[in-house]
């Protein structure tokens, strides 16, 4: 597990990203990525526009997955499992957590799940 001063340092990033996100999501609606132009667009300034809305409502939604994911850390750091693999239960290494605050296994099984996925073609 981090040291109390490390998970401090996270507590605080994962607060910070936190409140990042949700700042964002209050200041762009879900209704303004929906908004149909004024006028009668061609079919290319349509397709441009359904394009811009899909992937405006793509990021909303990984968005949304973050916000989840920050949120669970907050809570492992809370009840003390934060900074343990949840397959192994190892420590997860500090650069790790650095590196992605909201991880939830260590590197070494991070690594055999990928290849695990790659091997069934997922």
């Amino acid at each position: 597990m981090p040291t109390l001063k490390n998970r401090k340092i996270f507590e605080r990033l994962l607060n910070e990203q936190l409140e990042n996100l949700l700042k964002k999501n209050i200041d762009q609606p879900v209704s303004t990525l929906v908004e149909v132009p004024g006028q009668a667009p061609d079919f290319t300034d349509q397709a441009t526009f359904e394009s811009d809305m899909d992937l405006n409502i793509h990021m909303k939604e990984r968005d949304s997955k973050l916000i989840f994911k920050i949120k669970d850390a907050l809570e492992r750091i809370q009840d003390g499992t934060y900074g343990f693999c949840e397959i192994c239960g190892e420590k997860i290494s500090d650069e790790r957590l650095k590196a992605r605050p909201v991880t939830t296994v260590c590197i070494a099984c991070k690594i055999k799940q990928e290849t695990q996925e790659k091997l069934r073609g997922d």
